[in-house]
């Protein structure tokens, strides 16, 4: 058997796997298989591994960082939907926008603010996750859950930023179910953010769990879950 088939072979078991634990995750919560948007994370896999992620019907990619994506993004370019999911420093604002149809990590006014600034001169308005870090794990990036009122009331005249939801990662946990409070959290802090009324429209989308725990997290109203290794695998 050639190499690529032996990865397709593993690929279509690995998309049997996930789509079961997804369907099964909706049905414990009442949900449908449609509210869930699989954003297959494709960071750490070569190009030929992006070819057969999108013949296999996922389309929506996520990469960390702009170094490592560009070959991607330039040989599979509209063929995707670029998410861009990682820490994005302010520098490289320029190299994602235009590129990516979405930014999962906004953490700061000053990433906001480029971003508002080079998405006007392009003429766009760029779909935007604010990043909480619920659990306050100091390796995580994102903001505290106390500043997140007052960073949306900050954010809210950047017409180049839409605000679709909020995003968080959760600690890695050798049993997955620790992880439930704190998706359970970023879904009431957008229930309150909402509440309140701060921005111009609500927000709708919570982009949470990763291979380790994304169950649970659909279990917690995950709208976006970021899935690597479980699903495309960690070399190719």
């Amino acid at each position: 058997m050639d190499e690529r088939k032996l990865a397709e072979q593993q690929f279509d078991a690995r998309i049997a796997d996930v789509e079961a634990r997804i369907s099964a995750a909706c049905s414990r919560s009442g949900r449908t298989r449609e509210e869930i948007q699989v954003v297959a994370v494709t960071k750490y896999v070569s190009s030929d591994m992006v070819r057969l992620a999108l013949d296999k019907g996922y389309k929506v990619l996520g990469e960390n960082r702009w170094q490592d994506a560009k070959e991607k993004v330039e040989r599979f370019g509209d063929e995707a939907v670029w998410h861009f999911i990682g820490h994005l420093q302010t520098n490289k604002v320029k190299d994602v926008l235009g590129r990516f149809a979405c930014i999962h990590s906004v953490d700061r006014i000053s990433l906001a603010t480029e971003i508002h600034k080079k998405a006007e001169a392009l003429g766009i308005s760029v779909p935007c996750f604010i990043q909480v870090n619920v659990s306050g794990e100091e390796s995580k990036y994102g903001l505290p859950p106390e500043q997140l009122m007052e960073f949306a009331e900050q954010i809210r005249g950047l017409q180049g930023l839409s605000v679709a939801g909020l995003m968080t990662m959760a600690p890695y946990e050798a049993e997955p179910e620790s992880t439930r409070p704190v998706f359970r959290g970023l879904r009431q802090l957008r229930d309150e953010l909402n509440a309140k009324s701060i921005l111009d429209k609500p927000v709708t989308e919570l982009s949470m769990g990763m291979s380790n725990d994304f169950e649970v997290a659909i279990e917690e109203g995950a709208t976006m879950i970021r899935l690597g290794s479980v699903l495309v695998g960690t070399s190719s």
